[in-house]
């Protein structure tokens, strides 16, 4: 899961992209980068590291310009190296950068066809540059060398043709503008703002609305499924649809646990279907759980506080916040390995023992993927005093890989594929173990939006909406991304190409 934002404006950008990458930053924590144009000239700044770390003064300096595009990392294809950092770029034709969120579930045979049609070379093992040159042929083929929006949309369109899987982009066309757009099935989220200034409108796309709202800009829309949005450096604002057969179909794990709670996702508050969550998971634990002596509820910080201080609620038990969280740790779920999301648990996480000591406590969690770090913090509540500890999950049981951009992808990482939930309580230690049901979830994140009658939901169910995904290519993902390829892959990118530096 990435981070993008992109902004055409009438004064400098620099600024305004580092503010709303700032916010962004719980997308990806492995890399940043920004790019700008200033004087037909594109200025690029990425390297490895939070944004505060790979921005310093002489960077944001450099970068002029009152256009441009950024972006936050976590590797799902690929390594974490600083190679991969985005946004890419390919100086022909006109000179194109872009930022990618997603996940191109064809990008091998991609790969090779763009090789073999345009002689176009892809670097690195990064789906995103495949996407770049895609792209990038497709607008290279256009007949004019001043490219009209019909004909950056018509590319658009042979893009969606081509390429599968779950993406949202922003690209620059040096000389031309800014070009967003969303897969036809709206997977990952992109949203659209503007703000007028003195010198007229600018506008703004993020992955999330928190970015608008950093940034001063008055949330438009979202990006519809399929749909292509294209700015001009001028500021003229055009928009298509590009897909033949466009589905309303976002990623339900954005609620979950991706997207921050002040953001607003296809007309949809991630706060309130994350209150709905607890609503709902509430009322199975009284129709189906009564029996549980539970005496306080105690939500895993902090994704998981909002569902669970609903689940108090309706269960009318007291709330407490009985865990201190590091906030200078990042997030553990995207952590590049597991042994360093064992170490990363304990240095994230404090009990305070007065809120478990002589209690029956019942922890509230957004989701169970790995296990390993509800094992370890069940642990430490019973080393805080808890006689038992109840786990809840506002998410069901995590089965299946996903394969649209979210770094769970292999079967055997995931502790409820081949368990059911019995065995998963047995694991992690847990007295009792209670998941949301998949109708529940989907219910609570409608609750906002009836319109959006289905999501994608791969994860707990196994049915992959772009209907391309087998058991081959299943396999050929787990060989790819276990943690030990991980490691091993990262690894051998530092050597090869330890001088890569962006300055």
């Amino acid at each position: 899961m990435c981070g993008i934002v992109g902004i055409v404006g009438k004064y400098p950008v620099n600024q305004a992209l580092y503010d709303g990458l700032t916010v962004l930053q719980h997308r990806g924590q492995d890399a940043a980068g920004i790019v700008t144009v200033d004087n037909n000239t594109l200025r690029l700044r990425k390297a490895n590291g939070l944004v505060k770390d790979v921005f310093e003064i002489r960077h944001m300096q450099r970068l002029a310009g009152n256009i441009g595009i950024g972006h936050v990392r976590y590797p799902t294809a690929g390594s974490s190296s600083t190679a991969e950092a985005q946004p890419f770029y390919v100086n022909s034709p006109f000179g194109i950068a872009l930022a990618h969120n997603g996940n191109l579930t064809n990008a091998h045979e991609l790969k090779d066809e763009i090789f073999r049609l345009a002689r176009r070379h892809v670097n690195t093992t990064s789906d995103s540059e495949v996407l770049l040159n895609v792209l990038a042929h497709e607008l290279a083929i256009q007949p004019n060398m001043k490219l009209e929006p019909e004909q950056i949309f018509k590319a658009l369109a042979n893009v969606h043709r081509k390429v599968r899987g779950g993406y949202a982009a922003v690209a620059l066309i040096i000389g031309h503008g800014l070009l967003a757009f969303r897969d036809p099935n709206g997977i990952r989220p992109l949203v659209m703002g503007k703000r007028e200034t003195a010198a007229g409108t600018e506008y703004m796309v993020a992955s999330e609305s928190v970015a608008l709202d950093a940034d001063g800009f008055t949330v438009l829309r979202d990006i519809s499924p399929g749909e292509a949005v294209y700015i001009t450096e001028e500021g003229e604002l055009h928009s298509m649809q590009c897909a033949e057969n466009p589905s309303y179909t976002p990623c339900i794990f954005e609620y979950v646990y991706f997207a921050r709670p002040d953001s607003t996702i296809d007309n949809i508050s991630v706060y309130a279907s994350r209150v709905a969550m607890g609503t709902y998971l509430g009322k199975k634990l009284k129709r189906e759980w009564s029996h549980l002596d539970i005496d306080v509820v105690i939500p895993i910080p902090e994704t998981s506080n909002d569902a669970a201080l609903e689940i108090a609620n309706v269960l009318n038990l007291p709330y407490r916040q009985g865990f201190v969280k590091n906030r200078y740790i990042g997030r553990t779920f995207i952590m590049p390995g597991q042994t360093e999301r064992k170490k990363s648990v304990k240095r994230k996480l404090n009990a305070i023992w007065q809120e478990f000591k002589g209690k029956n406590v019942l922890l509230v969690d957004d989701s169970i993927v790995r296990g390993t770090t509800s094992g370890q913090i069940i642990e430490m509540a019973r080393e805080a005093g808890a006689k038992k500890v109840y786990f809840a999950s506002a998410a069901p049981e995590i089965r299946f890989p996903n394969v649209y951009g979210i770094d769970m992808p292999s079967a055997n990482e995931l502790i409820a594929h081949g368990h059911d939930v019995d065995s998963i309580c047995q694991i992690i230690g847990a007295d009792a173990l209670i998941f949301q049901s998949l109708p529940d979830l989907i219910a609570a994140v409608r609750t906002e939006n009836p319109d959006i009658t289905h999501f994608e939901t791969s994860v707990f169910d196994g049915h992959y909406v772009t209907n391309d995904i087998d058991q081959d290519y299943l396999n050929r993902l787990d060989q790819l991304r276990s943690d030990d390829v991980k490691a091993a892959s990262s690894m051998n990118m530092a050597t090869n190409l330890e001088t890569y530096n962006e300055g």
